[in-house]
């Protein structure tokens, strides 16, 4: 067995937005080779002049719409993913020359040292990064090249990944994980708490405590959104929308379609502070971050059910990260590689994993309200008008978080044995599905509304 070994914290990152893959990966790659570089020999620091990062196949095709470049820029002077700033990228518009700090040694550093190559062939990773130190000449000194693979995860060339702990109680499947339940009798929120303990360390009141600050910052985003209005950057002229739909709800407390609208303003309110380049949480990335930050947010404080306890909350959270976790273990959850399947679908099967645990229902049915969520995205391209994470990211967000909802009242109507099709099947196809998907509909801005839409 390859178990499961993803930390909750790992699935869930705070940072800025617009993309997990373009923005959080890269700055947080940026950092790691900044440090690197500086535990080079000093006879090569003193050497070093200048940096250049390359960015390859889909970075190069959408990078400059997705603030791939910003992140790359805040990363090299030392910014770091959950800490920097929540207007980080909003700081570097504009840039085109500063310094940079290597091992005590002022480099300078160039918006022009973040090149594009769309004619090399990133062979290992769509989402490909080399960094390069250099000299005077612009040889190279010092070369690493990083992978960005999906909702702020990096991988570096030549570099295995690090040996973690084992889990306290191993899965590598739903079914795996469900035997595990009948084989131990504890809950899902307890296996969780359980292998995030012997993972990180952490007692189940550290990790507790994490998580309330990650539902903290789903709900900060929402709020912020909710609250703001004007045109969102780049150059398509997207006005927002999501205070003018939250307006709506309030207006007429006996319309019968508020739940709906409420997720969507929701959704669209966190989604449209992630398309701003603000600090969202990536569930399971930031293109698909508006999707659980909605159905937390409306469950907590929207629904007549508004103030269930904290506890139940966590709990939802905790099958969510296993949804995610799954998802990425068994297919990814990146754009580049399956589509947008991987992101806003694996965010809506999340949510609707959420609403069950929430409610308190067995394993089965939460399994069960995911499927139904995820099965119903399948295929899903994933294809941003002009690069940037707004059109269609931002609407498939709220369908997203609609679903969700779908997908949870059609779990809970009906016995759990009479669903057909499990998660780990629907898992299965989303992997296949993503492998012969045409890469032109894979974050490359190349095809679907990407190339039929005119702003």
């Amino acid at each position: 067995m390859n178990p499961v070994t993803t930390s909750i914290f790992e699935l869930f990152k705070v940072g800025p937005g617009p993309s997990s893959s373009h923005t959080i990966g890269p700055m947080l790659a940026s950092v790691e080779f900044m440090a690197q570089a500086a535990e080079l020999p000093s006879q090569t620091l003193d050497r070093a002049a200048g940096l250049r990062v390359t960015l390859l196949g889909s970075l190069a095709a959408t990078g400059r719409g997705h603030g791939t470049v910003r992140a790359v820029l805040a990363g090299l002077m030392g910014n770091r993913p959950q800490s920097c700033p929540p207007d980080i990228l909003d700081s570097l518009s504009g840039f085109e020359s500063g310094t940079v700090l290597l091992a005590g040694r002022t480099l300078p550093l160039r918006e022009a040292d973040i090149v594009f190559d769309m004619l090399a062939r990133a062979e290992r990773h769509p989402n490909t990064m080399i960094f390069r130190l250099l000299d005077v000449d612009g040889a190279a000194l010092f070369e690493r090249e990083a992978y960005s693979v999906g909702g702020g995860f990096i991988e570096w060339r030549d570099q295995p990944p690090a040996q973690r702990p084992a889990p306290a109680y191993p899965y590598d499947s739903m079914l795996g994980f469900r035997e595990v339940l009948a084989a131990t009798g504890l809950t899902l929120p307890e296996v969780m708490i359980a292998n995030e303990a012997a993972l990180t360390g952490q007692t189940p009141k550290q990790i507790e405590a994490r998580i309330e600050d990650v539902m903290r910052a789903m709900e900060d985003a929402v709020e912020r959104g909710l609250e703001t209005e004007g045109v969102l950057p780049g150059p398509l002229g997207l006005n927002r929308k999501a205070k003018a739909l939250f307006e709506r709800y309030r207006q007429d407390p006996q319309m019968h379609d508020r739940p709906i609208l409420a997720l969507c303003a929701c959704a669209f309110a966190a989604s449209e502070e992630n398309a701003a380049g603000h600090t969202i949480v990536t569930a399971p990335t930031s293109g698909g971050s508006g999707v659980l930050a909605a159905v937390l947010y409306v469950t907590k404080n929207l629904r007549p059910t508004a103030g269930v306890f904290r506890k139940a909350l966590r709990d939802g959270m905790l099958a969510a990260a296993l949804v995610g976790m799954l998802a990425k273990h068994n297919a990814s959850v990146s754009g580049a590689e399956v589509g947008c399947q991987g992101e806003v679908g694996v965010a809506s099967a999340m949510s609707a994993a959420f609403l069950a645990q929430v409610y308190g229902h067995e394993a089965k049915l939460v399994e069960n309200a995911a499927e139904t969520a995820l099965e119903h995205h399948l295929g899903l391209t994933c294809d941003p008008v002009q690069g940037y994470v707004q059109i269609p990211c931002i609407e498939r967000n709220a369908m997203g978080a609609v679903k969700a909802y779908a997908a949870y009242q059609i779990a809970a109507a009906v016995v759990s044995s009479y669903h057909m099709v499990g998660l780990d099947q629907a898992i299965k196809a989303m992997a296949e599905t993503g492998r012969d998907m045409c890469a032109k509909y894979k974050e490359t801005a190349q095809g679907g509304l990407a190339t039929t839409v005119r702003c």
